[in-house]
C-alpha cells in the first residue's frame, strides 16, 4: 500500500475543498484511513485532465472493497475451503473448545469469525476479531495457515 505523500502527489492539489477536507493533503490523509473514497473528489472523479490519477488511485483501493471493518478480506476466487484459518483463529478456539479447537467441525457457529459455507471462508461475527477493537493486537493465525493466500487484512 502507498501513503498519504504518494496519494497526494496523484491528487490534484487545488485545494478546493469540495471534499469537506481542507486541503487536498487532508483528503490524502482521509483516503487512507478510508474515511472517504476516490469517488468523494469531484475534480479528481469529473474532470478529464485528472482520470489518470483517479484510475490509480482507484485501483490502489480496489483490493479493500470488501474488506470488514477489522480490514479482513476473504478472496472467494482463491479459496477452497480447507478449513485452516477456522481451526487456527484464537477466537474462533476460546468460543468453541469443543469443536474448532479439537480440529472438528465448529458446533457453536453464532459465536465464531469464520466459519465455511459452501466451500468458502466466509467472515462473521468481524468485531470480536483480535485486531479489531480497543484490545487490539496483531493476530495473524488466519493468514500464516492459508496454503493459497486467500485471507489478508487491509
Amino acid at each position: 500500500m502507498t501513503n498519504a505523500m504518494e496519494l497526494y502527489q496523484m491528487l490534484p492539489k487545488t485545494n478546493c475543498k469540495k471534499c469537506g477536507k481542507t486541503s487536498c493533503m487532508a483528503f490524502a490523509v482521509a483516503l487512507m484511513a478510508r474515511e472517504l473514497t476516490p469517488d468523494d473528489c469531484p475534480p479528481l472523479k469529473d474532470e478529464p485532465k485528472y482520470r489518470e490519477g483517479y484510475e490509480k488511485i482507484s485501483g490502489l483501493f480496489k483490493p479493500s472493497e470488501g474488506a470488514t471493518e477489522t480490514g479482513l478480506v476473504v478472496h472467494e476466487d482463491l479459496c477452497f475451503g480447507c478449513g485452516n484459518c477456522v481451526v487456527a483463529c484464537p477466537v474462533n478456539v476460546a468460543n468453541d473448545p469443543y469443536g474448532v479447537g479439537s480440529g472438528n467441525a465448529p458446533k457453536n457457529i453464532n459465536k465464531l469469525i469464520l466459519t465455511i459455507e459452501n466451500g468458502i471462508v466466509k467472515a462473521q461475527n468481524v468485531g470480536e476479531c483480535r485486531r479489531f477493537g480497543k484490545n487490539k493486537i496483531l493476530c495473524n493465525g488466519c493468514i500464516v495457515t492459508c496454503p493459497v493466500e486467500a485471507i489478508e487484512f487491509v
